[in-house]
């Protein structure tokens, strides 16, 4: 609740200084000397500072191989954490190993975060599916199957208005909305304010519906999310247009 071409340049052809003097003056050996050293510094200048365009860009490889390589980490493991959620029904049917798998790649993720504070980035706003998460108030694995929420589960956030939604869809329609209150750069308190039953009956909170949750992990596609008991909550964005309701 993701190649570069580069044509190599052809070797620049030096033409020789000393046909052109035998050719248009007299042997003074005066200027065969001067001639000579201007020769001499024009080939030490061309050779310290004319390199070819292919090993400049190899050189800026080799000195940043770790812009590469993170980004490169960072899909991987992202790939690798989508595949380890898909077959465990958004979290109910994962096991104690499962949930140990999941919170490793997870916290691996976490580790390479950019978004160092999510509340002022706009990748935050939106409306994000829940695609695994170890909350039992939302997985109610102790129900029989047809009374949990069996179709997708959404949360929204505005962090330009601080306002957050959560919606269920079959079988029951539910939602709730709450105002968000910023404990730091990524941590905010969750404080409901309102609940519609079947998306129509809508009832006033009384201040009792509050938590915690802080943004752990954010890009354009994906969000780590963890509460203040504990929970995980791993969600993919599907509409960065949703506005919640004031």
């Amino acid at each position: 609740m993701a190649t570069l071409c580069m044509s190599s340049s052809s070797p620049v052809k030096l033409h020789p200084i000393s046909p052109f003097i035998n050719s248009s003056f007299p042997a003074n050996p005066k200027l065969l000397l001067s001639c000579s050293r201007r020769r001499s510094f024009f080939h030490h200048f061309t050779a310290v500072n004319y390199v070819p365009e292919s090993l400049k860009l190899r050189a800026r490889v080799s000195l940043f191989p770790f812009l590469f390589t993170k980004s490169e980490d960072i899909e991987s493991l992202k790939q690798e954490l989508l595949e380890a959620i898909a077959p465990l029904d958004r979290g109910a049917e994962a096991t104690p190993e499962d949930q140990k798998l999941v919170d490793q790649i997870a916290s691996k993720l976490e580790a390479a975060n950019k978004v160092k504070e999510p509340l002022k980035s706009s990748l935050l706003n939106g409306k994000w599916e829940l695609l695994y998460t170890t909350s039992q108030s939302i997985l109610q694995t102790k129900r029989p199957k047809f009374l949990r929420a069996n179709g997708k589960i959404y949360q929204a956030i505005n962090a330009d208005t601080l306002r957050a939604q959560n919606i269920e869809t079959w079988p029951f329609f539910n939602q709730a909305t709450a105002n968000l209150v910023p404990l730091n750069a990524r941590r905010v308190a969750v404080k409901f304010d309102s609940f519609k039953i079947a998306s129509l009956i809508p009832i006033k909170n009384r201040g009792s519906g509050r938590g915690e949750l802080e943004i752990t992990y954010l890009d354009e596609e994906l969000r780590i999310s963890r509460g203040n008991q504990g929970n995980l909550f791993i969600l993919r964005m599907v509409d960065p247009s949703y506005r919640v309701p004031l």
